[in-house]
């Protein structure tokens, strides 16, 4: 019962994480006005509004004018109930609990805002970073930088919520240092934007969540993760010939070979690398105990 209990309020959060995905990128209230079709501007009955299960049995459109509603809402909706099981599987009914499932509903956000509209809301970035340090007083990353460097510099061991604050600004302050190091590199080796500061800040609120470790696991995964799908994608591109006919007529202006031009132009599509940091932070937070240990284990 308590895991049907919590998978149902996953759904519902989930549904008003939905609201925030489509309308902070707008600037706009995620209050008010209640939800409706963007076309014909119906308000959605409430019965229409279950998650889930409204958009199943809607057929995936709007009652009114038929306009095709996103799968996006569904999906959203049950990964944010799963989720939502998953840290109660993992931390029970902790302040732990809490503190991972506020950092679950900030990367689902970001996460598929960034995948939609290339963009990574400070207004999101900003409150998260805070609500970071926060938590962090109170349930510390499992990390012991600020424990070590206090031993180290100060030969003592601050309070327990002093420490977990000092872990916070530490990840935070390595994470995005970190992230705007590899993007400076980036630009100066191909000479064009490779991501953009809202990666940064992203970096910023998981590292006050997370602590150095973590937030050096998120990029290293992201990165990872990023690299994998973004070459296999541009090979899927190239092999189903995509922008053929631009690259066919680049080459009759003696640019160069047809299929050299149409893999140069597949390597110019672009990935949203907040995208991938989210799903790494999710896999560091869901991981955290064996990923860490195994990895730190190997490069001591």
């Amino acid at each position: 019962m308590v895991i049907a209990f919590i998978f149902v309020l996953g759904l519902v959060i989930g549904s008003f994480l939905n609201v925030c995905i489509l309308r902070i990128p707008e600037d706009l209230s995620i209050v008010a006005p209640g939800s409706r079709c963007p076309r014909c501007e119906t308000p959605i009955q409430w019965y229409d509004n279950v998650p889930v299960l409204g958009w199943l049995w809607l057929n995936g459109k709007c009652r009114t004018c038929s306009l095709p509603i996103s799968p996006m809402y569904p999906l959203v909706e049950l990964t944010t109930g799963l989720l939502f099981v998953l840290c109660y599987l993992e931390f029970g009914l902790t302040q732990a609990a809490v503190k991972w499932l506020f950092f679950t509903c900030l990367i689902i956000v970001l996460t598929i805002t960034d995948l939609r509209v290339r963009m990574l809301p400070d207004v999101v970035n900003w409150p998260g970073f805070a609500a970071g340090l926060f938590f962090s007083a109170f349930v510390p990353p499992n990390d012991g930088s600020a424990a070590y460097l206090c031993t180290t510099l100060l030969h003592r061991i601050p309070p327990r919520p002093v420490e977990g604050l000092l872990d916070g600004l530490l990840g935070a302050a390595f994470g995005s240092f970190l992230l705007w190091a590899v993007a400076a590199i980036y630009k100066r080796v191909r000479g064009r934007e490779g991501m953009g500061m809202g990666d940064v800040k992203m970096m910023a609120m998981v590292g006050a969540f997370l602590g150095v470790r973590g937030a050096f696991l998120t990029i290293l995964l992201g990165t990872l993760l990023g690299t994998v799908v973004g070459m296999t994608i541009i090979v899927i591109l190239y092999i189903a010939g995509w922008h053929r006919k631009l690259a066919e007529r680049a080459s009759r202006r003696g640019l160069g070979a047809v299929n050299a031009l149409r893999w140069a132009i597949a390597t110019q599509y672009q990935l949203p690398l907040g995208t991938f940091l989210g799903i790494a932070a999710l896999l560091v937070v869901y991981l955290d105990a064996e990923l860490v240990k195994r990895f730190f284990s190997v490069m001591t």
